[in-house]
């Protein structure tokens, strides 16, 4: 049976129950309202924090794509534009970590009440699927990506699936409780059909929620200047994106397009995640070096694709534009931080087939 990541901060045995309540509120607030700096020392936190390595499982659509020294998925191959390697896997667990820290051990915010067939879209490494299977053991996981890099050794509600959330989906109409999808705006490219599709597959009264990150750099007390790398690295991966049909910066119309697929009790939550180690408390901290090394650890992972792909840069002129990037994620006097949002809505209780 797959645990949560031991280092998240929320899971220390050292801590009562009442401080790791009270650190989940301080986070919590901090996260919606203004982060409050620290000094720009990283205080011990300069090492990477250790995530949980995943292994494949056994599959017929296991011979991937290379390309740069990194592997590609090749069913439906080109379709996402970042590889599945063991470095990009675990990457993926490290932000999993990030946001249930964030999150205060949440794994969603839709208000479930006994879900029994749980759908996760884009499952990546399967880590939150698992923990879902585990929080609900009475419940159905399926997890579908395009890539086979699931472990085998999973709770025994939990199934992987390589499908293509974008195609029709196959699953009876009102199969599922709930349907989760996280960090997917960096891959679909129809939103409104997706949901559709998620629409006629929820049971009414069912719930769906996406997570992503909005990728643009921000700043409440005026440290971040104009000529920030970081926010020139987020700005090429989303024209790099675009010419796929991607919009990276999807996540903003999303409550939106929840409502015209006919969702209602659309809620929407927005959260700070510091880049770096700049924040004064402690959980926030380690959420900024969560945040900080999953950039800076996957610049390669990130760039090679929009940048070789999508705008036709060399790689030679990739990893020279990296060289500043990499040398202003480690400056902790700019308190940037990224915008974390989560949508969910509800599929009205009193639908029809």
């Amino acid at each position: 049976m797959a645990k949560r990541n031991e280092s998240c901060a929320f899971s220390s045995g050292a801590e009562s129950a009442a401080d790791q309540q009270q650190a989940a509120e301080t986070v919590a607030h901090q996260a919606v309202t203004t982060i409050e700096a620290g000094d720009d020392s990283d205080d011990g936190y300069e090492t990477e924090v250790d995530s949980r390595a995943s292994t494949s499982i056994s599959s017929s659509v296991r011979d991937y794509a290379f390309e740069h020294g990194r592997r590609y998925h090749s069913f439906r191959a080109g379709k996402y534009q970042f590889p599945n390697d063991d470095a990009e896997q675990e990457r993926e667990d490290m932000k999993h970590a990030m946001i249930v820290n964030l999150c205060g051990g949440k794994l969603h915010y839709a208000p479930l009440e006994n879900p029994q067939n749980i759908l996760d879209v884009g499952t990546g490494t399967g880590i939150w699927a698992i923990d879902a299977g585990d929080e609900y053991p009475s419940a159905q996981i399926l997890g579908i990506d395009l890539s086979p890099i699931q472990p085998s050794w999973v709770p025994p509600n939990v199934k992987f699936m390589v499908d293509d959330a974008e195609s029709p989906w196959l699953h009876p109409q009102n199969t599922f409780d709930f349907i989760h999808a996280r960090h997917m705006c960096s891959s679909i490219k129809q939103w409104p059909k997706l949901l559709e599709e998620a629409y006629d597959k929820l049971q009414p009264g069912g719930w769906i929620e996406l997570q992503d990150l909005e990728f643009q750099a921000k700043c409440d007390d005026g440290t971040l200047k104009e000529t920030y790398e970081v926010s020139k690295l987020f700005k090429f991966v989303t024209q790099g994106l675009a010419v796929f049909g991607v919009d990276l910066l999807g996540m903003r119309k999303n409550a939106e397009l929840l409502r015209e697929a006919g969702f209602i009790n659309v809620e929407r939550k927005i959260f700070k995640i510091p880049i770096g180690t700049w924040p004064k408390h402690k959980t926030m901290k380690t959420i900024g070096l969560y945040m900080r090394s999953s950039i800076y650890d996957g610049l390669q992972a990130i760039t090679l694709g929009p940048f070789t792909r999508g705008l036709k840069w060399s790689v030679e002129e990739v990893e020279l534009f990296l060289v500043q990037v990499r040398r202003e994620l480690m400056d902790s006097s700019t308190h940037a931080y990224i915008p974390f949002h989560v949508i969910y809505g509800q599929k009205p209780p009193s639908s029809s087939s």
